[in-house]
């Protein structure tokens, strides 16, 4: 076991698709006991029955651990991981906080700003902010595809420098030497919520996310939605931090639109040198045929708009139109992102 974390018992992880899958693959090659929790009954299987394969240019491995169920999980548990989807949040940590000890603590490996949900059932003292921008995906029972390196970062929500984050951050370390501790979650938070608008404008269409945002004629549509989430995290006193090579103060109220227009070639170039062209949100309405993160990725952004007297009219029709691609109303086309634009342009008049 780490020295970082010995004798702290095993480590749950909430969700092992991709994300969960992932982490808890690297710890328990770093010699760490986990135990893994998800809903998928066959997965679950897959696991007992033959361990977690992981794929991949990172690391190959087929790893042994105990899975189960939510509700056949028994014990306690200090150290637990949520990384489900946006969208099972609040259900999954109120099925997690009995299993978590007094002194235990939740760290959100999560698309969104879930550790606001997390900390309202478990308590703040016992929420950790964590954020992850890897590249991967659940492939089938028993095997995740760990594509490619990505932002890892973890903080404790207040800021605070801590025993417990400092420890949390080596156990991530040795996921990925990168890793970084920092005193600004929120602002990795509220930066990849300015990517991800971006992404949830590019699933609209059955293009790539290249060939969207390569387009001219969308930019000032997806400039504007990115722009209104920026002025959103601005009004929050958020101080967004760039990753990867994503600078979300390209989209503030300050930046030259030279900059913004860069901001848009390095996303191009870094996405046509990706083997990954959709993003998981498009796979999600395209092939899965199953409902989204958007508003419990989205959602809240407008919600802290309101707050503070911010109008997002793109975030909210954006959340509307990839509801009606769910439910099947609307197909997926590069007209929706005309009729987005359509409505910035209303919005402006």
């Amino acid at each position: 076991m780490s020295a970082a974390t010995a004798n702290e018992g095993p480590i749950l992880v909430w969700g092992a698709g991709a994300i969960g899958g992932s982490l808890g693959a690297s710890f328990i090659q770093q010699g760490e006991t986990v135990v893994f929790v998800d809903a998928a009954a066959e997965h679950v299987a897959a696991i007992e029955r033959e361990g977690l394969r992981i794929e991949g240019p990172i690391f190959e491995a087929t790893v042994g651990a105990r899975a189960c169920s939510p509700d056949e999980l028994e014990g306690t548990f200090s150290r637990a991981f949520l990384c489900v989807k946006a969208l099972h949040t609040e259900a999954a940590i109120r099925q997690l906080s009995s299993h978590l000890a007094a002194d235990g603590f939740v760290v959100s490996a999560q698309n969104g700003l879930n550790e606001h949900a997390i900390a309202e059932v478990v308590g703040a003292a016992r929420t950790v902010g964590c954020f992850v921008n890897f590249g991967a995906d659940y492939l089938e029972p028993g095997v995740v595809h760990l594509s490619g390196r990505g932002a890892v970062v973890v903080g404790e929500i207040d800021g605070r420098r801590t025993e417990r984050i400092e420890a949390i951050h080596r156990l991530m370390a040795g996921f990925d030497p990168a890793a970084v501790l920092t005193d600004n979650i929120w602002g990795f938070l509220w930066g990849k919520l300015v990517y991800g608008a971006l992404l949830f404008g590019t699933a609209l269409t059955d293009d790539s996310i290249a060939d969207v945002l390569d387009d001219r004629q969308f930019r000032p549509v997806l400039t504007a939605l990115g722009q209104e989430v920026a002025r959103v995290a601005a009004a929050e006193g958020v101080r967004m931090e760039a990753f990867d090579g994503f600078r979300p103060d390209a989209f503030s109220a300050e930046a030259a639109p030279d900059e913004t227009a860069q901001s848009f070639d390095d996303m191009v170039a870094h996405n046509r040198r990706s083997l990954k062209t959709h993003s998981g949100i498009w796979r999600d309405l395209a092939v899965r045929k199953r409902k989204t993160e958007a508003e419990h990725q989205l959602g809240p952004i407008a919600a802290t708009g309101r707050r503070h007297g911010v109008a997002t009219p793109l975030t909210e029709r954006l959340v509307a139109m990839i509801g009606e691609i769910e439910s099947g109303r609307r197909p997926l086309s590069r007209a929706n992102l005309a009729e987005l634009g359509g409505a910035t342009e209303r919005s402006a008049a």
